[in-house]
């Protein structure tokens, strides 16, 4: 049976995996300054002009990036200046969330400190080989000896 919601599902998916990179996303910021070329995207983020391209040309695939021609040179601008809003939104999310994260975990640290005067290089290891993980959209941090599940 035809779902139009499925198809927008999917193709919603699609956009996100591409999203799904670190360099992406920052080409996603330099392009909400306004359009530039390869060259210049490649120079301010860092990034070889090669490794740049394929970037730009797996956005583009999915509509996130248009290429201009302008004379001689292809300049890539986003294809909705929304794209950017909505990168920004879940930016904020995450700073949020780290923010509550880190003061708990700012606030068990002083807990533990405070309450044991046995704070050893054993416990700092433990804590330095916690883990954090993501299953089913809950966080939690593992530990050698243990797990917790974070809001």
């Amino acid at each position: 049976m035809f779902n139009p919601a499925d198809d927008i599902d999917a193709i919603q998916a699609s956009l996100l995996r591409t999203l799904a990179s670190a360099h992406r996303l920052r080409i996603i910021h330099r392009l909400g300054v306004g359009p530039c070329e390869v060259n210049e995207i490649s120079r301010d983020l860092g990034l070889g002009q090669a490794a740049t391209s394929q970037h730009l040309a797996a956005m583009r695939a999915v509509g996130l990036v248009d290429a201009v021609r302008d004379g001689r040179t292809m300049r890539y601008e986003l294809c909705d200046p929304e794209i950017l809003v909505a990168c920004s939104l879940m930016r904020g999310a995450l700073v949020r969330r780290l923010s509550r994260l880190g003061d708990l975990a700012a606030a068990a640290g002083q807990d533990s400190i405070a309450g044991s005067p046995s704070f050893t290089a054993s416990s700092q290891s433990s804590v330095a080989a916690a883990q954090p993980s993501v299953s089913a959209g809950r966080s939690s941090i593992e530990t050698p000896s243990s797990k917790v599940s974070l809001p």
